[in-house]
């Protein structure tokens, strides 16, 4: 946890809080942000978490302090590093998001993460065709200066891989949805040990963590969101590598798609995204002249969110706690999910008192938040 390179000092005490808060139950990207926003710091967010939700109708206990020693000396022994979001090296673009992930650990050259990067990822029982369509893509984006972000995923993720790491800046960084000692798939041992040496590899959850069917679309925003683009070389309809796209998409990214012929199922999914707006791409090249020339409005048209308004975590400093506030936004609530834009207007409250009675009702286990903005009633 020490401060390393550019980083600016996060006591130990205060990096071993923020990993603790983030570990304890019903906080998420969202609610850790904000509780930093309101109390300052984790130590303080830690011990308003029973009180905030007692509030919201829930009891409380944050997560024990000897099972965080744990996960830091086993990132220790895994040769990985804590990355929190406020630190200089932490990627810009991923940071754009609104769940972007507080806390990362990695292995490797973490300056690949802020070089422009470009997100290839498809189908893993991909055809042989895809594979190496897939590779030569991987290795010309490289050659052409961009860093080849993908899911070590059979198939298509482990030959953009495979194809970046032939070019001699090892240009990948491989986004993993278990802890960062655990291998998966396990035909991926080598590969994956040797992105982290020679090139760069990320995970979200806490070492020894298996992956499970939950992790996978999480891991499938840190992707898009770290790179300006997504191409899918080859995917099936209802595919990981289509909700990577959706999630570009929300994210205001560029969404690229190479076609396929119709007879193949493996290539339906990305003829759909084509049909709903995605670039059709045949070349490296028309890649690149994509990325370069991006500034932030993409030219595909595909699933691109309106996105929730902005608001300013800072205002929660000074929100009232408590009272009457969640009670009213809970009543509004039900299993169908719902924008915090629509909260506000029907509650007629503050946006500073909306967000601070969400919070209260997310700690105490109430709601569940969704991606771009939407929250719903928990078990009803």
């Amino acid at each position: 946890m020490e401060s390393q390179g550019s980083q600016p000092m996060l006591s130990q005490n205060e990096a071993f809080a923020r990993i603790r808060l983030l570990r304890s139950p019903n906080i998420g990207p969202v609610s850790y942000r904000q509780l930093l926003a309101r109390f300052g710091t984790a130590a303080a967010a830690l011990d308003a978490l029973p009180d905030l939700a007692a509030r919201g109708k829930g009891p409380y206990r944050p997560a024990p302090t000897d099972g965080i020693e744990r996960e830091v000396a086993a990132v220790r022994k895994a040769g990985a590093r804590y990355l929190f979001h406020d630190q200089p090296d932490y990627p810009g673009l991923l940071a754009e998001l609104d769940s972007a992930p507080p806390i990362l650990t990695c292995r490797g050259k973490l300056a690949l993460a802020s070089e422009p990067c470009v997100a290839l990822v498809g189908a893993r029982n991909a055809s042989a065709a895809a594979v190496k369509l897939a590779r030569e893509f991987a290795a010309a984006l490289a050659e052409a200066g961009f860093t080849v972000v993908s899911g070590l995923a059979r198939g298509i993720d482990g030959a953009a891989h495979e194809g970046a790491l032939g070019h001699y800046s090892r240009a990948t960084i491989g986004v993993i949805a278990s802890g960062i000692d655990i291998t998966y798939p396990p035909q991926h041992t080598a590969l994956q040990e040797r992105i982290a040496n020679e090139a760069l590899l990320i995970a979200e959850q806490p070492p020894g963590t298996e992956p499970r069917g939950r992790h996978f679309p999480s891991r499938n925003r840190i992707i898009a969101g770290l790179a300006a683009g997504t191409l899918v070389v080859e995917a099936a309809p209802q595919s990981g590598s289509l909700i990577t796209a959706r999630l570009a998409g929300e994210a205001g990214r560029e969404v690229m798609a190479i076609p396929g012929s119709p007879l193949d199922t493996r290539a339906s999914g990305c003829n759909q995204l084509i049909r709903e707006g995605a670039v059709l791409v045949q070349t490296p090249d028309e890649v690149v002249e994509l990325l370069q020339s991006f500034t932030g409005t993409p030219r595909s048209r595909f699933r691109v969110s309106e996105g929730a308004a902005d608001f300013d975590y800072a205002e929660l400093a000074d929100a009232d706690v408590g009272g009457e506030g969640a009670d009213a936004i809970a009543a509004l609530l039900s299993s169908a999910p719902i924008s915090v834009d629509e909260l506000i207007r029907q509650s007629g409250s503050s946006t500073a008192a909306v967000h601070m009675a969400l919070l209260e009702l997310e700690l105490a286990g109430e709601i569940e938040r969704e991606g771009s903005g939407l929250v719903r009633r928990s078990g009803i």
